[in-house]
């Protein structure tokens, strides 16, 4: 795979020989050659092999997701976490920006006034500036955001290029997913409650290699 890793050689070695034990101890599978690509980053992200068993894909995400960044698309997020983990010289090779909206003014004033969750007001928010359509949009932390996403889109008419579905929690995390799953637009979700934003990055960065490659 081209690298977009940004790594010392050491470091490349290092990681390269993190993912051969991965595709080791992982053993058979039926995932495509690229949804591994995404799901054995999530491994290495958590070195967690249940989400061999976790991770669900739409038949179209992966082409969706990498046709999205190379256009340029929005990454849409719930967290700021996301933003920080995500590498901006890789998103900047093709014009992707990043947009998180949990901690503006309005929108905590919105949730407030509505006894709603900042996250159900931030993806509103995306909504009404037209940026979910066409966009990755990636949760990570907040089941809320998940489930407004996917009522956005059968209920309003947003339509994502890719939704990333991977929020963690005990309230709602796995049943937003399971929600996410019945979408006809493209998904990467990974069931239950596990999920964080450090695997939406991982899925994120799995796909931007991705990218890398189908552009050489």
């Amino acid at each position: 795979m081209s690298d977009m890793r940004q790594m010392t050689a050491m470091g490349r070695n290092i990681e390269d020989g993190s993912f051969a034990i991965i595709d080791r101890e992982a053993g058979p599978h039926d995932f495509s050659p690229d949804q591994w690509q995404i799901v054995r980053r999530v491994i290495h992200a958590t070195a967690d092999f249940e989400f061999k068993d976790l991770m669900r894909f739409h038949p179209e995400a992966v082409r969706a997701g990498v046709a999205a960044l190379l256009g340029g698309a929005p990454i849409v997020v719930d967290v700021k976490m996301i933003t920080a983990g995500l590498n901006t010289d890789r998103l900047n090779v093709y014009g992707c920006s990043t947009h998180c909206f949990i901690s503006d003014e309005d929108v905590i004033a919105a949730a407030k006034a509505a006894n709603s969750t900042r996250a159900i007001e931030a993806m509103r928010k995306a909504h009404r500036r037209g940026l979910l359509d066409g966009a990755i949009v990636a949760i990570g932390n907040a089941p809320t955001a998940l489930l407004e996403t996917v009522r956005l889109v059968e209920e309003e008419a947003a339509r994502p290029a890719l939704v990333i579905g991977v929020p963690v929690g005990f309230v709602s995390a796995a049943e937003s997913k399971e929600a996410a799953l019945r979408l006809a637009s493209p998904y990467i979700v990974a069931r239950g409650r596990k999920g964080g934003s450090a695997i939406a990055v991982a899925i994120i960065h799995a796909l931007l290699l991705l990218s890398t490659e189908a552009r050489a």
